[in-house]
């Protein structure tokens, strides 16, 4: 880590953790972080602070978590002096004056090879896709979305593939805050020059909604289905409908495999029931 560096932490997911326990491992740990608001969760609607404000806690870094990114928040941010700003999952647009805030700017970890897998769920959608091509972006923001010139991508070869979501998550963070910190003196040295984008190669995600998880295990292609069900292990997990005695069921696959061409179900969480096997979920449905 340069001595110089003065860094902010923009982040608020798992994904930002990951990166976060990897940066304090090299020795990399951020000045400040930003983080979103604590928020109403459960059934009692407990206002609960996000995984990156509990880390800051724990390791005594200071916290801020604005409602708005305005004029009152910029001004915070510059009395702090920060020379470079570091974003990983923040899960706000940031805008460009305060991405221009550092003298050495704002960089971005993003888990793909940019320009590819664009926007909220790059994750999820190289998973669906068997994009067995994965690896990290340290990206120069500016005003749209994972859209800045590159500063240095890294290529991963994974033991095995495919993998769930939360495993290929805890790659990417690993090896995007490696390579960040493997990057980041040459970059404040000038030694590495901004290379734009190949926008007319750029593929965009979406937000995954809780309807995505919805799988067709009669007629659906059943290895489609499995990479479905890693994509989505953390959320919205996979499922299935199921009628008995006149009542739709919905069925959570909790566990599953690829095996001879078929998706072979282990686990499922029936509506309204413990999670059990698939086996003794189907010996059910014939009483």
């Amino acid at each position: 880590m340069p001595n110089n560096l003065n860094m902010t932490y923009f982040g608020s997911s798992k994904f930002s953790v990951f990166c976060l326990n990897e940066l304090k491992a090299l020795d990399c740990l951020p000045d400040l972080i930003i983080t979103t608001p604590d928020m109403p969760t459960g059934r009692g609607l407990k206002l609960t602070p996000n995984p990156v404000r509990n880390w800051a806690n724990e390791n005594k870094v200071e916290c801020l978590t604005p409602d708005k990114l305005n004029l009152d928040f910029l001004n915070q941010l510059q009395a702090k002096k920060s020379n470079l700003f570091l974003v990983a999952s923040y899960g706000k647009i940031i805008p460009k004056i305060i991405l221009d805030i550092p003298k050495y700017g704002t960089l971005n970890i993003h888990p793909s090879l940019l320009p590819k897998y664009r926007g909220p769920s790059p994750l999820q959608e190289q998973i669906l896709n068997d994009e067995k091509n994965v690896g990290v972006t340290i990206m120069l923001m500016d005003e749209k979305v994972d859209h800045g010139p590159i500063i240095a991508q890294k290529k991963i070869t994974l033991p095995k593939w495919p993998i769930k979501f939360e495993e290929l998550k805890k790659i990417l963070a690993k090896e995007g805050a490696n390579q960040f910190t493997y990057t980041i003196n040459d970059w404040m040295t000038g030694k590495l020059t901004p290379v734009e984008q190949n926008h007319s190669e750029a593929t965009f995600t979406k937000k995954v909604l809780k309807t995505d998880g919805l799988i067709d295990i009669e007629n659906g292609d059943p290895y489609k289905n499995f990479l479905k069900f890693l994509a989505y292990s953390t959320w919205p997990q996979t499922y299935f409908f199921i009628e008995k005695n006149n009542k739709k069921i919905r069925v959570i696959i909790k566990n599953a495999k690829f095996n001879d061409g078929q998706l072979e179900i282990l686990q499922v969480l029936p509506e309204g029931k413990k999670e059990m096997s698939y086996t003794d979920f189907l010996n059910g449905l014939k009483n």
